[in-house]
């Protein structure tokens, strides 16, 4: 599946390896760009990736940045799409477009909420309905980029 306009995966302090693994193999599969920034909790050299079973490493379209401002001046048109749980928004309520960067915050603390509380128009949280607090960071990134790419058509015909 090749999009003309690809959606941007952005995971911020990503601490646990096998989430960010599985997120860029959900990015390799949708053609989806990601993008790790700051300081990660594990190390991305090769011998630790295959050794994490993580082969298709080399498929996958990945951009590093030291800081999220880094990367924001870096595509001054682009759209960057906060989740939180303390959002208002729900993710269903949001209209994607293509080329939106979906920014996932670090798993033991989600992004900073002054970050949601300055940009309420894009900021969407995946409802839970039960008494858990959180979901996966992985589980949360293929949700809310598969509904992007659902409303935006990139799933027509794939």
């Amino acid at each position: 599946m090749a999009l003309q306009k690809p959606f941007h995966i952005v995971l911020v302090e990503p601490e646990i390896p096998p989430n960010t693994g599985n997120i860029a193999r959900l990015c390799g599969a949708t053609g989806t760009i990601l993008h790790l920034v700051g300081k990660l909790g594990f190390s991305t050299d090769d011998r630790y990736l295959k050794r994490a079973g993580l082969d298709y490493w080399s498929e996958v379209d990945i951009r590093y940045w030291d800081n999220l401002e880094a990367l924001t001046a870096s595509f001054p048109e682009g759209r960057f799409v906060y989740t939180s749980k303390k959002a208002d928004k729900s993710y269903v309520e949001f209209s994607f477009l293509p080329g939106d960067f979906i920014v996932f915050g670090k798993e033991t603390k989600g992004l900073p909420e002054e970050l949601i509380a300055a940009n309420p128009d894009t900021a969407v949280r995946i409802p839970i309905i039960g008494k858990v607090r959180s979901l996966n960071l992985s589980t949360s990134a293929g949700i809310v980029l598969y509904e992007a790419l659902r409303q935006t058509g990139a799933l027509q015909g794939a």
